[in-house]
């Protein structure tokens, strides 16, 4: 008895190993016809909203651009159409009142209600066009320039300029365009220049699309820095007996600060925002009117710096050879999280740079009215230019002009947008401004 009841167990194994190796050989058969779906590891399921990367689903229908897909690329951005996507219960039925997001950032979904195990979703995604790519595609005549000795005075409209640099390639406007407006924020913008990394520089222009008058910078002046009898005073943010400090926030920075924080811009806006393309607050101090050499920038030693060396060449303006190279990267404002620079920045603000007033059009003590930062105002410049008579002076634009000096003047903020912000609408002039997201 003992044995015919072994001989049954037996069997009854064999069997079991004979179903096994049935379902093994379908599912490898029967794979393949479901090939539209991404396969992955399983997670437990519990009530009510959780985050999920893509992974963590057990069977995954993905499209996108509507076409079947495996993955996502990670080095691409995408947004969740959440109009066409659906999960359904493992019987087939439609899951009702369902929320999906997806985070581009961190590649998470959420997904509320998800309750039961076996659930099945269909994600169709679209993929970002980087704004950088978008913009160029509106200006049909690209330009190169290697002669900064005359201002840029014609109306450059669908036209924009490019440079190589160490980072590759930056596409800048010059002259006159009519067609480099944003609205964002709640506030008009000019754009200065697509960064090399394609994020957006922009220079602030008001409330209103005014290219003049005094609605195209901050309510308030400012001095640069209230102290002005030692090179430090040059940083935007400095350390006293240091070329490079970034101890103390300067008066200028303290004021763009206080306006991002309660502008709304910090509140609801802050995401649209990079901080690692940074603001070149150059430093580099030169005890020479004609080469940098290194030497000077502390106490009150006679200094020159970089965009002095670089904009006067020799006092001949003729020769000016500007640059969007940031020399030393503790002079190259970024924020905390970012990959370079000096992370020295709480928000990603700055001011335009002496060499961006340039490459738009305007030379040291030459007026110019007919390019696009042309306001009638006197607003800063970032860059200082140098140190003498115990007294330190910053470059920023008169009246079109660019010059250098003392004293009290306009803020108009600069932001980088983001690379992968879209612009919803516009074509880019001031009544028609490009509205980016």
């Amino acid at each position: 008895m003992n044995f015919e009841l072994l001989k049954k167990s037996h069997l009854k194994r064999n069997i079991m190993i004979g179903i096994v190796a049935v379902l093994i050989i379908s599912a490898v058969i029967l794979n393949p016809t479901r090939a539209k779906y991404r396969v992955t590891k399983s997670i437990p399921l519990v009530n009510g909203t959780i985050n999920y990367s893509l992974p963590d689903f057990n069977v995954i229908g993905l499209y996108i651009n509507g076409e079947e897909a495996t993955e996502l690329d990670s080095s691409k951005s995408y947004t969740l159409d959440t109009t066409q996507s659906s999960c359904t219960y493992k019987d087939g039925s439609t899951i009702n009142n369902l929320n999906i997001s997806y985070d581009s950032d961190t590649g998470e979904l959420q997904i509320s209600p998800f309750t039961t195990k076996g659930t099945k979703c269909t994600l169709y995604f679209e993929e970002r066009v980087s704004v950088s790519d978008t913009l160029l595609a509106n200006y049909p005549t690209l330009l190169t320039r290697d002669d900064f000795s005359t201002t840029v005075t014609n109306t450059t409209t669908g036209t924009i300029y490019y440079e190589d640099t160490s980072k590759g390639r930056t596409y800048y406007f010059a002259g006159n365009p009519t067609d480099n407006w944003v609205r964002w924020a709640g506030f008009y913008w000019r754009i200065i220049r697509i960064n090399e990394d394609g994020t957006i520089r922009m220079i602030y222009q008001g409330t209103s699309a005014n290219a003049t008058g005094t609605g195209t910078q901050l309510a308030s002046a400012s001095t640069f820095n209230s102290s002005h009898n030692n090179n430090a005073y040059v940083g935007f943010k400095y350390t006293s007996g240091q070329v490079h400090g970034i101890g103390t926030n300067s008066t200028i920075l303290t004021a763009l600060n206080n306006w991002f924080n309660t502008s709304g811009i910090a509140a609801n806006y802050a995401n649209d925002l990079d901080g690692n393309a940074g603001f070149c607050n150059d430093r580099q101090p030169s005890t020479s009117t004609s080469t940098s050499n290194g030497s000077g920038g502390t106490g009150t030693t006679t200094t020159y710096y970089g965009a002095f060396i670089r904009l006067f060449n020799g006092w001949n303006t003729n020769n000016a050879l500007p640059s969007f190279e940031c020399a030393n990267s503790s002079d190259l404002f970024t924020t905390s999280g970012s990959s370079q620079g000096n992370r020295a920045l709480t928000n990603p603000i700055g001011l335009i740079t002496a060499d961006e007033v340039v490459y738009a059009g305007g030379i040291i003590e030459a007026n110019n009215q007919s390019y696009y930062l042309f306001t009638g105002q006197n607003y800063w410049t970032m860059s200082p230019c140098e140190f003498s008579g115990g007294d330190f002076s910053m470059f920023y634009v008169s009246s079109g002009m660019l010059t250098w000096g003392g004293g009290t003047y306009s803020v108009r903020p600069v932001i980088n947008l983001r690379a992968d912000v879209t612009i919803q609408s516009g074509d880019g002039t001031s009544s028609n401004p490009y509205v980016v997201s």
